[in-house]
């Protein structure tokens, strides 16, 4: 069973087209990332998957249901973690927690939940003197209440710090491995590539692609990043590097003191060191980077990207978010 299925589904606000005709389709049991940027059609998507607005075209099927005629019981079965979660000041994070069991209908310890997000020694202080990071933490713990088959998180990261970031992956990836679907949102890419199975990328409301993070490299080109070490020069080091910008393979070469950083196709490597060499630069040592998720994404949202297909193991076009006021978030 697919988890989430949109199909032929566009968004029109007034003076907007948030999303348009978007297929998209995550399977039951991945963790699948969202990214695109802002005004890219995210949060629109989300909102949609939830029943918060109703696509102008399309449909939207979640966990079996529709998405339209079905909300109440697809709620049940899911838990959300929203962009920007405000919390009741007055209430401690424990009656939150035993709000969501209550709406939920489910009989869970709010303090076996608490404890799973590290709040349990605050489980009775009141919100509102909470953190922005213990904020984010209660929201994640509200989402987990009644183990949901479906959890949708958009932008889990936010204000916690790097310690906060690791214990969400690890939850994320605990609940994929009992069995739930993760639908991610962040701006944080070494989160999405820590955690996702698959990445779908939503430019201007179009799906411009949709794949694994080494799917999309392969698709990008494969271009490496080429660090070296240099000891020293006999020569002239600029006019050495004049000679591997014009080398065939290489995009762009940087200097950072003792550091030369090339952007290059991986057969080029090997013309590069040879290249520093022949004009008298000392090289110490090298190593190669391959392309992180950030250059993927700014490939395919500010450079040129491959051609789109429909085909869902490769490429397929993407991307609009927001409401009128905010198209995109």
């Amino acid at each position: 069973m697919t988890a989430i299925e949109l199909r032929g589904v566009t968004k029109e606000f007034p003076g907007v087209t948030a999303v348009r005709d978007l297929d998209l389709t995550v399977e039951e049991g991945e963790v699948y990332g969202f990214l695109g940027p802002n005004g890219a059609g995210k949060s629109t998507t989300i909102d949609m998957v939830l029943d918060f607005v109703r696509p102008t075209e399309g449909t939207v099927t979640v966990l079996g249901r529709d998405a339209t005629a079905d909300s109440v019981e697809i709620r049940r079965r899911t838990g959300v973690l929203p962009d920007g979660f405000s919390v009741y000041n007055r209430l401690s994070g424990r009656k939150h927690v035993e709000f969501a069991i209550g709406s939920k209908e489910v009989d869970v310890a709010p303090e076996a939940v608490l404890e799973r997000v590290g709040l349990l020694d605050d489980a009775d202080r009141k919100a509102g003197d909470y953190s922005k990071g213990m904020r984010q933490r209660l929201a994640l713990a509200m989402a987990l209440v009644g183990e949901p088959d479906l959890l949708i998180l958009d932008e889990p990261s936010s204000g916690l710090d790097p310690a906060g970031a690791k214990e969400m992956r690890e939850i994320v990836r605990t609940e994929a491995d009992r069995g739930a679907t993760v639908f991610f949102s962040s701006h944080v890419l070494a989160q999405v590539e820590a955690v996702c199975d698959r990445v779908g990328i939503l430019r201007a409301g179009e799906l411009v692609a949709e794949d694994s993070v080494e799917g999309l490299r392969e698709t990008v080109g494969g271009e490496e990043t080429l660090e070296i070490a240099v000891g020293g020069a006999d020569g002239d080091v600029e006019a050495a590097l004049d000679a591997v910008r014009d080398l065939d393979g290489v995009t762009r070469v940087d200097r950072d003191g003792d550091t030369l950083v090339a952007n290059c196709e991986p057969g080029a490597k090997t013309r590069i060191i040879g290249a520093l060499e022949e004009a008298g630069v000392v090289v110490d040592d090298f190593r190669t980077r391959e392309a992180s998720l950030e250059d993927l994404f700014l490939a395919y949202t500010e450079g040129e990207a491959p051609d789109a297909t429909t085909d869902t193991d490769g490429l397929a076009p993407t991307e609009a978010d927001g409401s009128p006021e905010e198209v995109g978030r």
